[in-house]
């Protein structure tokens, strides 16, 4: 007999473990979740500290690349995503930025209908445990667990850069993720008692207790099967999504949905299985040598992604990191974290930051600031000998856009994923004012007892061509892709989803994942993407949306000011 379920999910991440709990939790519905990888229950996985290992291992990990970057010296970048239970949830940073408000409200005006932020914030406190307790803003009871890790206890440097930012005349924030977002403060990350707070963890671990879901791993789906006449010009004609076609353990095989496909497979495996569907640009499957099923020209267009530098101090006080970064020392905090899950093994290490705006003018934050009492590389490894500390920063709010492609119709060859960094102007402005605001930020008084010579970008970078030379050498990914499937306005073209997350043109299909944003938020993407989920399990499961907040958010005075 060939299989049926009520849902099928592909993609066991961020957004699938998250559906895959909600809807199953009422037992009504038999739910299916397809997952690439395998287990997460790796020590690597687990440890925060230990987080550059799943983001560089194959077997947790699509290791994927960009196609070469014109604009930053024809470069290809790295662009890892998950492939374990978790997703990207079990090999990220675990930095919890949910995004600055007005972010949803931009969402809504680009004809995403009721994803505004006063209708999001319920869901964000749905998914979450925040350490601090419930409030207006915070979650107390939801599966995520967020923290400040060792609240900024075992290290001077947190302090004296949130103090250095005040020292430049930004504002202090308690709590960026709740009323303001804006100025500088202590740094959240998705930890429970020591442990990663993945997806998996918080959702998946519980819904698995129950019969009716089914979990497959070591899974690749090759196409949404579909009803309907094939070759479709245009989203007005009927097609329905009736199931999924994979291949586990050397099988092809088949199964059907009795109510609705839902891709969770991220920015990349969303848009790359709808296209092996014959669902997306009529170019791009012809290339591919697919057959058309629905002409949807925006699936794989709209990429985003947010680039990072590192800029770098020496530190002249013996309190960084880079003190640990030998094996020995490693395997100290290592064995401390397998006894007692806390001390440093039991931090991502990111537990100070900053939110500013670039230039007057604007609304809302453009600028994030992860700092990180270390001069390191992001897999690891020391930047040179001795003590030093850096900042990960970079504007959030980029104009450039990409796509991706696939390149056949074998499901197992990698897409096309071309970001078109800094092609749009604005972006390359941007950075020259990045560049030239952090310097000055780490050059305040408060970090004159630590800091030494600037390692990087290094102070004969000083002028736009010197800069400009500098990104285009050194920037890199911040490892935040999306926008690929967004929700959009009806007479927008290019939207591939409808605001229900609806595939437009197929019935019974929808997308949930990081690829549904219209446009990039002011922050890491994992919690943003997690609310996505909770809102549309509602959604699928034709509840009523959980009432708007009626709460203010703090937009910064001298904007209000422009304003009148």
């Amino acid at each position: 007999m060939t299989p049926q379920y009520d849902y099928i999910i592909v993609g066991a991440g961020s957004a699938g473990c998250v559906l895959a709990d909600r809807l199953t939790a009422s037992g009504e519905h038999q739910v299916l979740l397809l997952e690439r990888g395998g287990s997460d229950r790796s020590l690597f996985v687990q440890m925060p500290t230990a987080l550059s290992y799943p983001m560089n291992t194959e077997r947790l990990c699509w290791q994927f690349h960009s196609e070469p970057e014109p604009h930053i010296n024809n470069r290809s970048l790295h662009t890892p995503r998950g492939k374990t239970l978790g997703g990207s949830s079990s090999i990220n940073g675990m930095v919890y930025v949910r995004g600055h408000a007005c972010d949803f409200d931009q969402w809504q005006e680009a004809g995403a209908e009721g994803w505004d932020y006063q209708h999001c914030l319920p869901y964000f406190k749905r998914a979450e445990t925040w350490q601090g307790g419930e409030d207006d803003y915070r979650g107390g009871s939801g599966p995520v667990g967020t923290c400040n890790g060792n609240n900024m206890r075992l290290n001077p440097l947190y302090q004296a850069f949130i103090d250095a930012g005040a020292d430049a005349g930004y504002p202090i924030t308690r709590d960026y993720n709740g009323y303001q977002q804006e100025g500088f403060g202590p740094m959240h990350m998705t930890v429970k008692n020591g442990v990663r707070s993945s997806t998996s963890n918080a959702y998946l671990r519980r819904a698995m207790k129950r019969k009716n879901l089914t979990v497959l791993t070591q899974v690749m789906s090759h196409k949404v099967l579909t009803q309907g006449s094939s070759g479709q010009k245009s989203a007005a004609d009927s097609l329905r999504a009736t199931g999924v076609e994979y291949a586990h353990r050397g099988q092809l095989q088949q199964v059907f949905a009795r109510r609705e496909v839902i891709l969770s497979a991220g920015s990349v495996g969303s848009p790359q299985l709808l296209q092996l569907s014959g669902i997306g640009p009529s170019k791009v499957l012809r290339q591919a040598g697919v057959p058309l099923v629905l002409d949807l020209p925006g699936v794989g267009e709209n990429l985003q992604d947010h680039l990072e530098v590192y800029f770098q101090f020496e530190c002249t006080q013996p309190v960084s990191l880079n003190s640990k970064l030998d094996w020995f020392s490693k395997g100290l905090i290592g064995l401390r974290w397998l006894l007692l899950k806390d001390g440093l093994g039991a931090t991502n290490h990111f537990e100070s930051c900053g939110f500013i705006r670039s230039r007057a003018g604007l609304k809302w934050p453009d600028i994030q600031y992860h700092f990180l009492p270390a001069a390191m590389r992001y897999d690891g490894n020391a930047a040179f000998a001795g003590h030093g500390f850096q900042v990960h920063v970079g504007p959030n709010k980029p104009l450039s856009r990409g796509s991706i492609s696939i390149k056949s119709s074998d499901p197992e060859q990698a897409p096309s994923i071309r970001f078109n960094y800094l092609s749009n102007e604005q972006d390359r402005e941007d950075w020259r004012r990045c560049i030239r605001l952090t310097r000055e930020l780490l050059n305040q008084k408060a970090l004159d007892h630590y800091r030494g010579a600037e390692i990087q970008p290094g102070v004969d970078v000083e002028s736009d061509e010197q800069i400009d030379a500098w990104v285009r050498d050194n920037v890199e990914s911040a490892y935040h892709p999306a926008c690929t499937c967004k929700m959009g306005a009806d007479n927008d073209p290019m939207s591939v989803l409808d605001a229900q997350c609806r595939v437009r043109g197929v019935d019974g299909l929808r997308v949930v994942d990081s690829s549904v944003f219209p446009t990039l938020t002011n922050g890491n993407l994992n919690a943003p993407t997690i609310m996505v989920a909770e809102k549309a399990a509602d959604m699928i499961l034709g509840k009523s949306p959980l009432p708007a907040a009626q709460v203010p958010v703090w937009i910064h005075p001298n904007y209000q000011t422009a304003q009148r």
